[in-house]
């Protein structure tokens, strides 16, 4: 089973920077498309950022040109990295991964809470 970790979580303030990243098990992580999802408080979750696996990307409004999502093959892990971030950007972040041996939804990790103060 496919398992997925978050880290890098953590309070920042308005305009400041923040970096997350998910470390993946299993053997087929640069066959799999990487997603960062986030779920604001009192708000249900949803997407933020995409990369398959030739590297393409694909952000939501909200977030382009302030975020980049990345993957290291070698190391399956995929980054988020976050600048000039807004108080709307607060939430739970989750990782998705879809592919060999995943569900059609694909498989999350356990999330990670990142805070923007103003």
């Amino acid at each position: 089973q496919v398992q997925l970790v978050e880290s890098g979580g953590g309070l920042v303030q308005a305009g400041g920077s923040l970096r997350l990243s998910c470390t993946t098990s299993g053997n087929f992580f640069s066959m799999y498309i990487m997603s960062w999802y986030r779920r604001p408080p009192g708000k249900e979750r949803d997407l933020v950022a995409v990369i398959n696996a030739a590297g393409g990307t694909t952000y939501d409004g909200s977030v382009k040109g302030r975020f980049t999502i990345s993957r290291a093959n070698a190391e399956k892990t995929v980054y988020l990295e976050m600048s000039s971030m807004e108080p709307e950007d607060t939430g739970v972040y989750y990782c998705n991964a879809r592919g060999p041996g995943t569900s059609p939804s694909g498989i999350w990790g356990q999330g990670t809470q990142v805070t923007v103060s103003s």
